[in-house]
């Protein structure tokens, strides 16, 4: 897929103390005097959507901080079916690896801005700042457990409990930027939830069909409204 890049103009860069998103991401660890030394090493980019952000197998050269919309991370296995491994919200921090390659590919569900950043100039960056490598860690640690938890989901769930799982989770993590609200969006295609968590398109189509006929959902264009969130919290917590 071809990858077009339009970076936004120094005058249209937002410094990074004013960051919508800076209480989210890693930059939270570092002081005023850091974000502004932060702040001539990154580059705000566009992405349009569908368009590639970074694909598996290519060299580590860029780590990336969403700053608005939202990204699919995906693997896609040797006999070209596709695994989604997460979602990216606003605040994320992506492209970190031990390898010098990318271990998936991440794709703009709809229109995205990122901040990127140099992979040689960050790693200097953090090198005599203890506090950020905390916060680093702190993020790592996060990962692994979200990964764990999506292992279980893909084992041990039936459809209505991953769905529910799902639903849960994703407006908890909206909660987190934007408040509590029983309203939902849901940009990624039903096509996307499926691969997320392991279901054909037609069970999670059946899935959403069925909650919403016990009136535990309602759909929503681009959305789902939750009728009886403890209904839909004890499904993902059985």
């Amino acid at each position: 897929m071809k990858i077009s890049l339009v970076a936004v103009e120094p005058n249209e860069q937002q410094p990074c103390v004013d960051c919508s998103v800076r209480q989210f991401s890693l930059c939270a660890a570092l002081d005023r005097a850091e974000l502004r030394e932060l702040e001539h090493l990154g580059r705000h980019v566009h992405f349009a959507t569908c368009e590639t952000v970074f694909a598996q197998e290519e060299m580590t050269t860029s780590f990336y901080n969403l700053l608005e919309g939202v990204m699919r991370l995906y693997k896609l296995l040797p006999d070209g079916r596709r695994q989604i491994v997460g979602f990216a919200l606003p605040g994320d921090f992506l492209g970190m690896t031990a390898s010098a390659r990318h271990s998936f590919s991440a794709d703009a569900i709809g229109p995205v801005t990122i901040c990127r950043f140099s992979r040689a100039a960050f790693a200097r960056f953090i090198e005599d700042k203890a506090h950020l490598l905390r916060r680093i860690n702190e993020l790592a640690v996060r990962e692994l457990s979200q990964a764990q938890d999506h292992m279980v989901l893909l084992g041990r769930r039936s459809a209505e409990e991953k769905v529910a799982t799902f639903l849960i989770g994703w407006r908890d993590r909206l909660g987190r930027l934007s408040g509590p609200a029983k309203t939902v969006p849901l940009p990624m295609s039903r096509q996307d939830i499926a691969d997320y968590l392991g279901l054909t398109i037609e069970t999670v189509s059946r899935t959403f069909t069925k909650l919403e006929r016990d009136r535990v959902i309602d759909i929503l264009p681009g959305s789902i409204s939750l009728l009886d969130p403890a209904r839909v919290e004890a499904l993902a917590a059985a």
